[in-house]
């Protein structure tokens, strides 16, 4: 063997282009109502009639009162989102691989992703009714389960998901006509899973043919189907006990909605204006999320 040998020592570079770990799909947006076609700077998913009550009818030949129901109408507001990239036809020359797909492909995951912060944002934040959609309405105080249920500055737990489904029972959702969902973070998945209803077979029974856990996840409970989202961390805030939690949502399909002006699209163009003409990777869409209906979502504070 020549001394020399490590001369001829050889690296092997990849051929392959893979994606870091990231949520690449919208974990958000079958869970709730969708709309596509919007025009406008803003658009109506629907016109709402209030609550109301028959009076009993004790007189003979008496004039008939009139009762009228409280209308509302609500509005999305659309933000519009774009993402570009360039990539340099030089790079590419000295490259094995040509990334950019892989590239376009991280661009509509980061889409994605924007699209579940935008159905929080509608879930928890100020939404627009009204006539015009003039009038700001808020959160309601009253849907809301403190952190220190179930023990002082708590985590998610059987306890709470107990209370979130008292507030959409006592709000007259019907198990059988909706779908519950609660969306967690890891971390709240987590403290969940070390409760003994959960993970013990004396509870945890299939309902529908659904067992509580798959793949070492919960998949239903209590009869909420459960979502996996990260996002949800982005409205850490201070809760009703004025420290920094987590706001898990558990709400009913038809009472949170995604609208849609344009949904995401890519394109791969030469920029024939910069030196090089270099290719861009360009992702855009335009869509908003609102509440349809205020007492439709519960907010579960969770540290």
């Amino acid at each position: 063997m020549s001394i020399n040998s490590p001369t001829f020592y050889a690296s092997q570079f990849a051929t392959d282009v893979e994606m870091l770990a990231q949520q690449k799909r919208s974990k958000l947006e079958s869970c709730v109502m969708t709309s596509t076609g919007h025009v406008g700077k803003q658009a109506s998913p629907c016109d709402q009639v209030g609550l109301i009550d028959p009076s009993e009818n004790t007189e003979r030949f008496a004039p008939m009162p009139r009762t009228d129901a409280g209308t509302d109408r609500r509005w999305f507001m659309p933000k519009f989102w774009d993402l570009n990239q360039l990539k340099d036809k030089n790079d590419l020359i000295k490259q094995i691989t040509d990334d950019r797909q892989a590239l376009a492909g991280a661009a509509v995951a980061g889409m994605n992703r924007r699209k579940d912060l935008s159905i929080l944002d509608g879930m928890f934040g100020t939404n627009y009714t009204g006539e015009t959609g003039t009038t700001s309405t808020a959160f309601l105080s009253t849907q809301v389960v403190s952190v220190n249920l179930g023990g002082t500055a708590s985590g998610l737990s059987v306890a709470k998901l107990r209370d979130a489904l008292r507030i959409h029972l006592e709000n007259d959702l019907d198990e059988e006509d909706e779908e519950f969902y609660v969306a967690t973070s890891g971390k709240q998945h987590s403290l969940l899973l070390a409760e003994t209803q959960i993970t013990s077979a004396d509870y945890n029974a299939q309902r529908d043919g659904i067992p509580v856990l798959q793949k070492g996840k919960i998949a239903q409970f209590m009869g909420f189907n459960f979502v996996h989202c990260e996002r949800v961390t982005a409205f850490n805030g201070t809760d009703d006990a004025a420290g920094t939690s987590t706001p898990i949502p558990s709400w009913a399909k038809s009472g949170i909605a995604l609208g849609i002006w344009a949904d995401t699209q890519t394109r791969i163009d030469e920029r024939a204006d910069l030196r090089g003409i270099p290719w861009q990777l360009y992702c855009t869409a335009a869509f908003g999320g609102t509440r349809l209906q205020e007492k439709k979502i519960v907010k579960i504070w969770a540290r």
